[in-house]
């Protein structure tokens, strides 16, 4: 429980109790298994394209032909080419709550997906630096439809058994994308060509493109189903999906009546105009504000140095060669996904507010030794220096995955309630890149400027976000998402909610299932 706010309060987990008697594993339900190796392209995939621009960003300042043909950048220029791509985003936030409710999860993912292919074509195409911040501003305009989309719709498909492990691996995604950009240009670094930066360039569009390709066979979320009134619809979906276990029947029936009754209220307090819920009451504000921190801390926990400017610390301890550079940005890379993956299918298990602790406590820790370290360097003006500080970069991540990478999207599908989930994680992603273009923008400078005192920085923030994590972050480990949507509003909404619930059951349920033929087959069964 939090220690600032008000007291959160959980309505009767009988969801969530009859999905943990449920023993038979998803990889033994046919159609669960399909629907979870089809969220790998078309949800998962998503984080891809993250991970492919910073790492490729980060490997393309050790490509000579790169930094030639755009006249070697100095501190402030390389700044704006890596932060122009969170400019794009930053410009694209406040459309993405109405687009995403217009459009819907598969539809915006597709539209973000082509919107980013274009971006690609023209970063690999780029003929000057005006032409390359042009490609950087269309790309980071589509990854925010994109990640609050794909992030809401692998929370909303999945069963609630695996959903928390669903929504972790896709941060944990991230790095197949930044692998794939630090061994592509590990391997064009060499050419005398433009091809040594354009090829990994163009690359960037195959993430989107599987989003593409596969979407059709990925169903629609289906909350956002029931909120456009087509509930037989979402009932096959939820039928089709979750009703392979034991009392799959009963489960079904309860989720459905449980998303009915929570979307009908959310839409009683709904505000009209789009973005007047952050500030609608104080258990909004609380949750709008957790979102904008946790954005917030996922990039100011000096990952965004590790992510952009990994030469320029290199270089700090006296590593300059480019191939070694670039071997240990891969080598990192690597590491990061070994550990991200295992990390994000054992963090979910545990309470959050411990695992975001354990991260941020960790994180201090690592950057104090990194920080003395690389002092020790500059003092001696040896390298000796250079082989804790490289050690240190790699205990990094495994602190840093447990919660900002693992937990940051569960714990932003699990806050909020659907009506104001894609708003919320809007906010995050709103932070998110305000947190990124700082970085981008002024770390560089900071680091040529006054080198590793610049760290000092750091060390001093992760102890703001060890106390914040403390005082202010609610536990929401082992609930469903409907368990979770009036955590903030009281036990009077949660009854309200709780009779809906039985209403629904009792009447709306026979009007889904009423037969639409002698068989006994509804028409939302023919269709799903």
């Amino acid at each position: 429980m939090a220690i600032i706010g008000a007291k959160e309060e959980h309505v009767d987990p009988r969801l969530t109790r009859i999905a943990q008697a449920d023993k038979k594993p998803w990889y033994q339900k046919p159609n669960l298994r399909f629907l979870y190796l089809i969220l790998v392209p078309t949800g998962l995939g998503v984080e891809w394209t993250s991970g492919f621009d910073s790492s490729m960003m980060n490997s393309l300042q050790a490509v000579q032909s790169w930094v030639d043909y755009f006249d070697n950048p100095s501190s402030d220029r390389l700044g704006l080419l890596n932060a122009m791509y969170s400019l794009g985003a930053l410009m694209a936030i406040p459309f993405i709550p109405t687009v995403s409710q217009y459009l819907g999860r598969r539809r915006t993912i597709l539209l973000a997906s082509l919107i980013m292919c274009m971006g690609a074509g023209l970063q690999a195409g780029s003929r000057n630096t005006d032409m390359f911040l042009a490609s950087r501003w269309v790309l980071g305009f589509g990854i925010p439809f994109a990640i609050v989309n794909a992030s809401s719709l692998i929370g909303e498909l999945s069963y609630a058994k695996e959903r928390p492990i669903m929504t972790s691996l896709f941060n944990a995604s991230w790095f197949v994308g930044a692998i794939v950009a630090a061994g592509t240009t590990y391997g064009t670094f060499q050419m005398k060509s433009t091809w040594s930066w354009r090829l990994p360039s163009l690359l960037q569009l195959v993430p989107s493109f599987f989003q593409i390709a596969f979407m059709y066979w990925c169903p629609e979320s289906p909350r956002w189903l029931i909120s456009k009134d087509r509930g037989d619809e979402a009932f096959a979906i939820l039928k089709k999906y979750h009703s392979e276990g034991a009392d799959g029947d009963e489960f079904v029936r309860l989720e459905y009546a449980q998303i009915q009754s929570t979307i009908a209220l959310e839409k009683e307090a709904a505000a009209k105009f789009v973005w007047a819920d952050v500030v609608r009451d104080a258990p909004m504000r609380r949750r709008f504000t957790i979102a904008a921190i946790v954005g917030f801390f996922t990039q100011w926990s000096g990952n965004g140095l590790l992510s952009f400017y990994m030469k320029k610390i290199l270089a700090l301890v006296n590593i300059t060669d480019n191939r070694t550079v670039q071997k240990i940005i891969l080598s990192n890379t690597c590491w990061g996904f070994i550990n991200a993956v295992p990390i994000a299918l054992i963090a979910p298990r545990f309470p959050r507010r411990a695992m975001f602790l354990t991260c941020t406590i960790g994180t201090a820790v690592v950057y104090t030794v990194w920080t003395i370290a690389s002092a020790r360097a500059e003092i001696e003006n040896s390298t000796r220096a250079a082989i804790p500080v490289l050690v240190f970069i790699f205990v990094y991540s495994p602190f840093y995955n447990i919660g900002w990478n693992a937990l940051a999207y569960t714990y932003m599908v699990e806050i909020f309630p659907f009506q104001q989930r894609s708003k919320g994680i809007a906010v995050e992603q709103l932070t998110v890149r305000f947190a990124v273009f700082f970085n981008t923008y002024v770390n560089p400078i900071a680091l040529d400027n006054i080198g590793w005192k610049y760290y000092i920085v750091y060390c001093v923030w992760i102890l703001v976000e060890i106390a914040t994590v403390y005082l202010l972050f609610p536990e929401t480990h082992n609930r469903t998402l409907e368990e979770l949507s009036f955590i903030f509003e009281g036990k009077a909404v949660q009854e309200k909610m709780q009779q809906n619930v039985d209403k629904v059951l009792e009447v709306e349920l026979d009007a889904v299932q009423k037969p639409s033929s002698k068989d006994g087959v509804t028409t939302a069964e023919q269709r799903a």
